[in-house]
């Protein structure tokens, strides 16, 4: 695949992407939110068991 080609690619990619209305975004930004509280959780919870578990020693 040569530049030329590889040029006109992107600018037939760019010409296709669509900047996500509102509804869209605030939907993938609740669904990423969620996701990083749900790991956060997660981690807190390993955290609080195993702090809890050598508090005895």
């Amino acid at each position: 695949m040569n530049l030329k080609t590889t040029f006109r690619n992107c600018a037939n990619t760019i010409k296709l992407a669509k900047k996500p209305d509102r509804d869209e975004y605030t939907q993938h930004l609740r669904l990423v939110l969620l996701g990083v509280a749900s790991i956060g959780t997660i981690g807190f919870i390993i955290q609080f068991v195993f702090s809890v578990a050598t508090f005895g020693q």
